[in-house]
């Protein structure tokens, strides 16, 4: 029976646990994993090398008694049920003031739930979003910790070690209570999937639009990649288009199926926007876009039901500024509605979130790292009481000079049959959200003609209704 003395314990031993648990051996604590599976508890052994660095059990009283008080143990188990029976195994072999650390995709009401459950009983619950992939898990992840800021201090330390680090900054900080850890990550995804969509809707317009060749394709987003587009997801794409299909001749990208799958926190994103009443549709597109796609016989027959249009080729050069252009401003637009929906969750749910603060933690390591991070967490930290992206000084420019660009490859998607909605509803959202007068005062006055439900005044104060005539 090991003593009790290993610093961090980690329960789910496939590979984003293995390689995160390692992560924090590598950084100087010592690490007891925990899982069912007697290969992955073998496999972590095997590469751990040493046990009193690195140790493991399928034996979850074992695993228990091997962690130093208070105890610090870390779920990475999928999300849902299983979190919860993990939690009843381990309530009986806890102690007072011990720490267990959900960093799963958990929903974030399910988190309070589970907070306010464990507190009863004395133990301390965190919501803590990991982002990075496995690679990230290994060398250094962004990480969103939710939960009571007391007990996070005997966290702190480690989770600052192991984290990505950015100009030798840490990429976690303590976010705020409850779920405030989870809703972030959340939120983080979300982004991630209107970021995504955006990137792929480029990769299209280049293809269809310019006939640009994979490897031209790489030469491109490399060179975005060195310049204001400078990003992980834009970097990722570039090695994409360079991959060669082991399988056969040509490259992988084109012999890959164009369903995309999800895990739901895009969608658990639109959804409690819609519940807060925050507009996020660059994200709500991209949900959509991944439902589309699920589609793919009925699409097939579509195609074969409807006459396309001829695309009309663009100059390579051309199409390329455009793009650059047309990509930076719906990056900017995208990480806009994610914020404004923290800003506006942070009030609704009592988070009192820092989005400087952030902004910060997402600029390495995880799957939205841009180097645009920095300027949005200068204009949140420049003010602090900061609705939206779109109202800071310092991105008006930004955004002014490459909206022209990006009406004009909306309209030639629109007249080309390629599909930009991502693209066209960023757009769309920026005319609105920029407009001081909108025609909902028709939509007022006809739910007040059918429904009675009245309407407010431009001239004057209070509520109205009208007999409207027949």
């Amino acid at each position: 029976m090991p003593t009790a003395s290993y610093d961090f314990g980690l329960i789910g031993l496939g590979v984003m646990g293995r390689n995160f648990i390692l992560n924090v051996a590598n950084n100087g604590f010592t690490t007891f994993g925990q899982d069912l599976d007697v290969q992955k508890v073998s496999a972590l052994l095997e590469e751990g090398g040493n046990l009193q660095k690195v140790n493991a059990s399928t034996d979850i009283k074992t695993f228990v008694q091997a962690l130093s008080k208070p105890r610090k143990i870390m779920l990475l188990v999928p999300a849902g049920k299983i979190v919860d029976t993990v939690i009843e195994n381990l309530i009986p072999l806890l102690d007072k003031d011990d720490i267990i650390i959900d960093s799963g995709n958990s929903f974030f009401t399910d988190t309070d739930r589970r907070e306010g459950y464990l507190a009863e009983k004395g133990i301390h619950f965190f919501g803590a979003g990991v982002s990075g992939g496995a690679k990230g898990a290994r060398l250094g992840p962004s990480i969103m910790p939710g939960g009571n800021k007391e007990a996070y201090q005997h966290v702190k330390p480690i989770f600052e070690a192991v984290a990505a680090k950015y100009n030798r900054e840490p990429c976690v900080a303590y976010l705020g209570p409850k779920s405030a850890g989870n809703y972030v990550k959340m939120v983080h995804n979300g982004i991630e999937y209107g970021l995504m969509q955006l990137t792929s809707e480029m990769y299209d317009l280049l293809k269809s639009g310019g006939d640009f060749t994979n490897n031209e394709l790489h030469s491109t987003f490399s060179k975005w990649n060195k310049g204001r587009l400078q990003s992980f997801l834009v970097q990722i794409t570039a090695d994409i288009f360079a991959q060669d299909d082991d399988l056969g001749e040509g490259k992988l990208v084109d012999k890959i199926l164009d369903k995309a799958k999800q895990k739901g926190t895009g969608k658990w994103t639109s959804q409690n926007a819609m519940d807060l009443g925050i507009p996020t549709p660059s994200i709500d597109i991209a949900v959509s876009m991944r439902e589309i796609s699920a589609l793919k016989n009925e699409r097939i027959q579509a195609e074969k039901l409807y006459q396309q249009p001829n695309v009309t080729i663009l100059p390579k050069e051309k199409l390329e500024e455009l793009a650059e252009q047309a990509l930076y401003f719906s990056f900017i637009i995208t990480y806009a509605q994610g914020l404004h929906q923290l800003v506006v969750a942070s009030k609704e749910y009592g988070y009192a979130l820092k989005i400087a603060e952030i902004a910060k933690i997402w600029r390495a390591g995880c799957i939205i790292r841009a180097g645009l991070l920095a300027d949005i967490s200068d204009a949140f930290a420049t003010d602090k009481e900061l609705p939206n992206l779109l109202l800071s000084p310092a991105f008006v420019e930004k955004v002014q000079g490459t909206v022209s660009a990006t009406r004009e490859l909306v309209a030639y998607g629109a007249e080309n049959g390629i599909p930009l909605p991502g693209l066209s509803n960023s757009l769309t959202y920026f005319d609105a959200y920029t407009s001081s007068r909108l025609p909902l005062n028709l939509i007022q006055a006809q739910r007040d003609y059918f429904g009675s439900h009245t309407y407010e005044r431009l001239d004057r104060e209070g509520v109205f209704h009208t007999e409207w005539e027949k």
